[in-house]
Formats: C-alpha cells, structure tokens, sequence
C-alpha cells in the first residue's frame, strides 16, 4: 500500500494541471502508463487487503491476542484496503476504456 498512494497523489497531480492548464493529458503513450501502473498496483493492493482480513480473521478467533477495539481497527483497515483495491481496479477499467476513444 505504500506504493499506492505516491501513485494515486501524482496521478491527482497531474489531472489537477491538466485542468487548471486546459492541457489534456489523455494522450495515448500518457495513458498506457496510467493503465499498466493501477494494474501492476491493484494486485499488491488485493494482496494486501487479503493478508489483513486473514491476520483478522486469526486474531478473532484466539480472543486472547487482541482486545475487541484493536480486532475492530484491524477490520476497519481490511475494508478500507479492500475499497482501495476495487476503486484502483475500477480505475484501471475505467481507463482501459477510454484508449480506444483516443
């Protein structure tokens, strides 16, 4: 996950310019590079999420490693890495898409 969020801040960087200078950077070579990046970073992302709901689901069941408000930080943060994994890989389709209308 640490890879993914320099990658999602550029890449709001970058839009944010295009914007604010009418530049658009829908380019075909620019977009090739958005969608091989949230592929090649949407299976460490789903790795991720997956380890966590597994270290949670072993923590649950042997109630002596954690208390119920750590066991819930800990299912907080497997659905929030698990949201971060569909909203990466949404924005890969997303963009996958839009190459053919350029």
């Amino acid at each position: 996950m640490g890879l993914v969020i320099p990658w999602s801040l550029t890449f709001a960087l970058v839009d944010a310019y295009s914007v604010v200078y009418k530049r658009p950077s829908h380019q075909p070579g620019v977009m090739s590079v958005i969608i091989i990046g949230d592929w090649v970073l949407s299976f460490p992302s789903l790795a991720a999420a997956c380890s966590t709901a597994s270290v949670t689901d072993v923590m649950i069941d042997k109630t002596f490693l954690c208390s119920v408000q750590m066991c819930s930080r800990y299912q907080l943060s497997g659905a929030m890495a698990f949201l971060s994994w569909l909203l990466s890989l949404a924005s890969s389709l997303i963009n996958l898409w839009l190459v053919p209308c350029l």
